[in-house]
């Protein structure tokens, strides 16, 4: 019997060929095709209904067939099978650690516990974060529940970390190497007053924003999970995170949806037209 391998192979060669033609006959084809399509589906749809009513044992049984079951995949009419629990709750948090990492903080997988249960633990600065529940909500929560949704509850899990206050703050360092001279990254008529100007320094993205002669300077990221600020919409002096919406009063860089956190901000001074910006050790 010719096998399912061999099968995709002819069909591939008989679109191949069909691509070569011109648009009106490859219309043409390609309508054939959704006919027969129609049909089959309309055929199988039938069928599995009869065979779930007379013997799904049956049903069961013919889906174990590569074919039968590839050709009910194409269809629709069977779902793919799903990765591990494991593997997706894993898949989530690697959708979510860059943000963590830019923060100098991560999340890792601590148990599974069936049937709707999955605890967690923010290490780094995440851990100790004022932003911490935010995080936790809204990012890692999020994530695990739209690739598990058999999930409910995602626990965070306090190691009780040891932290230094004279060294912790609520947006972390980005950068191991800062130096403290002042740099000039742009000039006055480069930052705008209705929204922000980014700007590279020593290996930190930083925005610029102007309101009259005064000129103010923040990191260049959300304090939820990091997502850059520069694209954000600026309005009556409050920039809005384009990722998830947090919102930041650009004259004080105070966070309106989160009170207890706000953005980090830098030394700037004006020289001629010149703005300077100083990055603390």
């Amino acid at each position: 019997m010719t096998n399912l391998e061999e099968l995709v192979q002819e069909i591939n060669r008989f679109e191949a060929i069909i691509s070569e033609w011109d648009e009106s006959q490859r219309c043409v084809a390609v309508g054939l095709k959704r006919a027969i399509e129609a049909l089959h589906k309309a055929a199988l749809t039938s069928l599995i209904k009869s065979l779930k009513q007379e013997s799904m044992s049956a049903l069961r049984h013919a889906v174990t067939d590569e074919v039968v079951y590839a050709v009910l995949l194409y269809h629709e009419l069977v779902k793919p099978p799903k990765p591990p629990l494991s593997q997706r709750v894993e898949t989530a948090l690697e959708e979510v650690r860059p943000g963590l990492k830019s923060h100098n903080g991560d999340v890792e997988l601590v148990a599974i516990k069936p049937p709707d249960t999955v605890e967690i633990r923010l290490i780094g600065t995440c851990s100790s974060c004022p932003a911490s529940t935010l995080t936790l909500s809204q990012g890692v929560e999020q994530a695990i529940k739209n690739h598990c949704p058999e999930i409910t509850k995602v626990v965070a899990v306090n190691n009780n970390p040891t932290v230094n206050n004279a060294n912790s703050g609520l947006i972390s360092p980005f950068s191991s190497k800062i130096t403290s001279t002042w740099i000039k990254v742009a000039t006055i008529d480069q930052v705008p007053e209705f929204s922000v100007l980014a700007v590279q320094l020593a290996g930190n993205s930083l925005i610029l924003h102007r309101q009259g002669v005064t000129l103010i300077c923040y990191r260049n990221a959300c304090t939820h999970l990091g997502s850059p600020l520069e694209e954000g919409k600026v309005e009556n002096g409050i920039i809005t995170c384009p990722s998830h919406g947090f919102q930041y009063k650009l004259e004080t860089g105070e966070c309106l949806t989160a009170p207890d956190i706000s953005l980090q901000s830098y030394p700037v001074k004006i020289k001629d037209d010149k703005v300077f910006v100083k990055l603390q050790k």
